[in-house]
Parts: C-alpha cells; structure tokens; sequence
C-alpha cells in the first residue's frame, strides 16, 4: 500500500529528520506536536494551559491537512515532563474531544525538545 506524506503550514514544521504525517491507508500516523507557534517556529509563551492548547491546536491542523478531525483519532500520547500537569491536559483535551474518546498514554518524561513541557502525537483512522 503506497504512503502519502502529509503536510501543512498550518503546524510547525518538522525540526527533524521526520514528516508532520504520514498516511498509509485510511490511518494517519501524526508526529509529535510541541507547543511551536508555526509562524515564528518558537516555543509559545505563557501557561501549561495555553501551550497545551497550542499542541492540539498543532495536532488537529494535521488532521485536517490529512483530510480528518481530531474525532478521528483512536490512539493519542501525551508527553509530560511534569505529571502534575495531566489534570490540566485532561481539562483541555475535553474541549477538543468528545466522547466516545480516543484510548490514550501519559507518559512522564526528563526532558522533550527544545525544552517543551508537553508533546503529543496520535494515529488517526479516516472514513469511519
């Protein structure tokens, strides 16, 4: 089955040797999403809440290039270099999903890139 590359200028640019997504099929495979601000490719200020926002903001911007929502994702990882903060992401993600919600990993990390707090990617199945 052929792969298609995703991408926008929606989302950050890729800051590696990677793709914003990759589609195989009708899944969307979505690289990890930092709170960069795709304008200026930096780190967005203020608080976890606002950078939060920023990566699903980041995440469903690929979606929609891959021609998908974030209702289709199945499988979201969330990144934390502090775990305190996952009441906050739960808070947020709510405003961004809705239920029957995608299954989902909190992993605590040392440290992500370029000293982001938070990352997340996902796998998204499209026409279902």
């Amino acid at each position: 089955m052929p792969k298609q590359i995703i991408h926008t200028d929606q989302a950050p640019e890729a800051i590696g040797t990677y793709s914003q997504a990759v589609r195989v099929g009708d899944t969307v495979y979505l690289s990890g999403q930092i709170p960069l601000d795709p304008a200026t490719m930096m780190l967005v200020g203020g608080d976890m809440e606002l950078q939060t926002r920023r990566v699903f903001d980041n995440l469903q911007a690929v979606a929609r290039a891959a021609g998908g929502e974030l209702s289709d994702v199945v499988k979201l990882n969330v990144f934390l270099t502090d775990l305190s903060h996952f009441p906050l992401v739960n808070q947020v993600m709510s405003e961004y999903f809705a239920a029957p919600y995608p299954a989902r990993a909190a992993i605590g990390v040392a440290s992500l890139p370029k000293g982001a707090q938070v990352e997340m990617d996902a796998v998204m199945v499209l026409g279902g």
